[in-house]
């Protein structure tokens, strides 16, 4: 049996994962933010105040993987964790006044990298690829392997 990199969606998507995340990487340090921080900034700018467990849902995040992230972010300045109102072992995110100012500018360098990423295609193909894209997310994690 020969495997042909060319032509293995999986070796395709890690190695565009790759391009996006160095571009993304390049774009947002400026900001003071890294590629890792991405998906929890995100889900707080969305609705800021959510526990670590609801973090880890929404972003796919390993548990230790947003703890260890969270920390970063904390020590960053980026956001700070208060006791939970209702659950005395659950602490609640919110972001710091730092985080919110860099939204706009975070949000343009992630469109900037898309749109890098997307050039070559037409507005129609650009639709198509993210719509295959979320069909086989949404079917992957429905999947025994993932």
């Amino acid at each position: 049996m020969t495997f042909d990199q060319n032509t293995s969606a999986g070796y395709l998507i890690n190695q565009l994962a790759r391009l996006a995340f160095e571009g993304l990487r390049k774009e947002i340090e400026p900001l003071g933010i890294v590629p890792g921080q991405f998906p929890a900034l995100l889900a707080l700018w969305q609705r800021d105040g959510q526990t670590q467990r609801e973090l880890v849902a929404k972003t796919d995040v390993e548990q230790a993987t947003m703890a260890n992230t969270l920390n970063r972010m904390e020590r960053d300045g980026l956001i700070v964790r208060q006791a939970h109102p209702e659950d005395g072992r659950a602490r609640v995110i919110y972001l710091t006044e730092k985080a919110k100012t860099i939204r706009d500018q975070a949000y343009r360098a992630a469109g900037d990298v898309n749109g890098a990423m997307l050039a070559d295609l037409s507005e129609a193909e650009r639709q198509t690829f993210v719509d295959l894209l979320q069909r086989v997310v949404k079917t992957f994690r429905g999947a025994d392997l993932a």
